[in-house]
């Protein structure tokens, strides 16, 4: 944890120079992008510059505690208490604001939702979750875009590309990632018996573009006609966008915008987000070794709760969290799972850190 906390206090520190820098002026891209960055870490980087602070005058009044003159012991001994406190306060700040991993402090990330096995039920349970992610985010005050979605005939989605941000949108959403199931008798159930069908969701933390520097020579561009529900087509020129990238292989299309050109900026940013997304998975394989929380794994291919609508219960299997208001949640009141996830990731921090982990 301290590795990960100088480091956040050295791009801090990095980025501070750079926006000190006047050449940085005259490009305003890079302006931009070094200044939200700096805003993400400004928190935790000052937060951890006053823990190293704290630490030394911790240390330098224990010195002189232990020194012969009687009237700076007195002074030291008096003040020890009030440090010590003012650091344990910033230590359980630091707790919260590093749970998650790195990207915790992103306040910008891509969701996808994607209907799983059951068909035109699951394609229903995917826009289920998406107006619950929805009606979350406003409540939290997120900015929330849809990038990319593919309806059905019934009103599903096969799948939603949403882009959000927002202050801790990151850190709270990232615990979505994996698989979800629900367990409801469909609408076109005739005799009553419940269904299960399933959907994944994906949250990647979306990167600034001096983090991910994409060049046209990187991905394929292919141009096609938009379709609707069930394939039909919708739209007689190639508006619609493909892109591929060379070295990863990833492919990412975008038709929600009548204009070509907003259809390419939209999946330019799904990309950056996914080759980001794939060179921190590597680099998480790397470091193996190194503690990873059983909530933050991210890994969709794992179950992670299910959705029982006639016992009205939501189930979390990652941390065997049970609440019977399913009604609540999936209508956007998320926050008891949320703060459960994270309460639950801020304790295994806690005990792997007094572990020595």
């Amino acid at each position: 944890m301290r590795e990960l906390l100088e480091q956040k206090l050295g791009r801090f520190e990095e980025l501070e120079r750079q926006l000190a820098d006047p050449a940085i002026y005259g490009d305003s891209t890079k302006l931009a992008a070094a200044a939200r960055e700096r805003g993400s870490l400004h928190r935790v980087a000052t937060t951890y510059r006053r823990f190293k602070e704290l630490n030394a005058e911790i240390a330098d009044a224990r010195e002189m505690a232990a020194g012969d003159d009687l009237e700076m012991r007195e002074l030291a001994e008096a003040e020890l208490p009030s440090l010590i406190e003012k650091r344990e306060a910033l230590w359980n700040e630091l707790l919260s604001l590093t749970v998650g991993g790195a990207d915790a402090n992103r306040t910008r990330c891509v969701m996808e939702i994607r209907a799983g096995t059951g068909g035109d039920e699951a394609a229903l349970f995917a826009r289920d979750l998406y107006e619950m992610y929805k009606h979350y985010a406003e409540a939290k005050g997120w900015k929330v875009e849809v990038l990319d979605h593919n309806p059905t005939e019934l009103g599903g989605f096969k799948e939603v590309s949403l882009a959000l941000e927002g202050e801790g949108v990151y850190r709270e959403l990232q615990y979505e990632s994996g698989g979800h199931r629900v367990q409801r008798v469909p609408d076109t159930e005739t005799q009553g018996r419940i269904h299960t069908s399933a959907a994944t969701v994906a949250v990647m933390p979306e990167p600034e573009d001096v983090e991910v520097n994409l060049k046209p020579d990187d991905y394929r561009i292919d141009k096609f006609c938009a379709s609707g529900p069930g394939g039909q087509h919708v739209n007689k020129t190639e508006s619609a966008i493909r892109l591929t990238h060379y070295e990863t292989g990833i492919v990412v299309s975008c038709q929600d915008e009548k204009s070509q050109h907003k259809n390419l900026a939209k999946a330019l940013r799904v990309l950056k987000t996914r080759v980001y997304e794939a060179k921190r998975e590597a680099e998480e394989k790397k470091r193996s070794e190194e503690r990873r929380t059983l909530v933050g794994s991210g890994d969709r291919s794992q179950r992670i709760r299910t959705y029982n609508f006639p016992d009205n219960r939501v189930t979390d299997h990652r941390i065997g969290l049970t609440l019977y208001k399913l009604d609540q949640i999936i209508a956007g009141n998320l926050q008891p799972v949320t703060d459960a996830l994270i309460d639950y990731d801020r304790q295994q921090l806690r005990d792997a850190f007094a572990a020595g982990e």
